[in-house]
């Protein structure tokens, strides 16, 4: 397993319906170094954003997709999507701000 600095583990923000649906709730949803693990992500989004407290993080495992172009077939690369819950005291995140 690689050496992962808490700036590597945060890859970006996922920005969808029910991602942000679920931003009333304090959840935020982020794409991950699959290596990360669950505390290495909790760390990461306290010393990234400022004034976060993390509650809890759930994470998933994406198989990639299969893909076709012409006869031949490959498949994109696996994904982890992390959501984290952040306290009721927390401060929101800044980059969700106004969307």
């Amino acid at each position: 397993m690689a050496d992962l600095k808490y700036y590597d583990i945060i890859l970006k923000p996922v920005i969808t319906e029910k991602s942000m649906a679920a931003m009333e709730e304090k959840k935020y949803t982020f794409i991950v170094h699959t290596d990360a693990t669950k505390n290495q992500i909790k760390e990461a989004v306290e010393k990234l954003f400022e004034g976060t407290k993390v509650e809890k993080v759930n994470t998933m495992n994406l198989e990639g997709k299969t893909r076709r172009r012409g006869r031949t077939s490959g498949k994109t690369a696996k994904t982890k999507k992390a959501i984290v819950k952040l306290t009721q005291d927390s401060k929101e995140i800044e980059i969700f701000e106004g969307l």
